[in-house]
């Protein structure tokens, strides 16, 4: 694992955001290691301005290995509507540091 994982972000009308992952991002398969990318995900996305959808999360749908492979969507949404038709406008890229921890942000594309 090279340690870096980037995904356009696209909104879904009514249910949420889906990470569409680049060719070659790393998508760890250990539970703990997708929870600490996951986590990091969620922290950049807040402080991107991110919030979470009103609609509840369905846990038997919405994992968190398919929401890092891109099969689901995640219960955030941008504040603003997104149309989900257009081009993405935004991405989290991720870094893995020696220390195996993630840090993530959200840029505009």
């Amino acid at each position: 694992m090279t340690g870096s994982y980037t995904a356009d972000i696209i909104d879904v009308p009514s249910h949420g955001i889906r990470l569409r992952p680049e060719h070659g991002a790393d998508v760890p398969r250990a539970p703990s290691e997708q929870n600490l990318l996951a986590l990091a995900i969620a922290l950049a996305l807040g402080a991107a301005g991110y919030e979470h959808h009103p609609e509840p999360r369905d846990p038997g749908l919405q994992t968190i290995d398919a929401l890092l492979e891109g099969h689901t969507t995640a219960p955030w949404r941008s504040g603003q509507a997104g149309s989900g038709d257009g081009p993405p406008g935004h991405a989290v890229v991720c870094q893995r540091s020696r220390s195996a921890a993630w840090s993530c942000h959200v840029e505009d594309r």
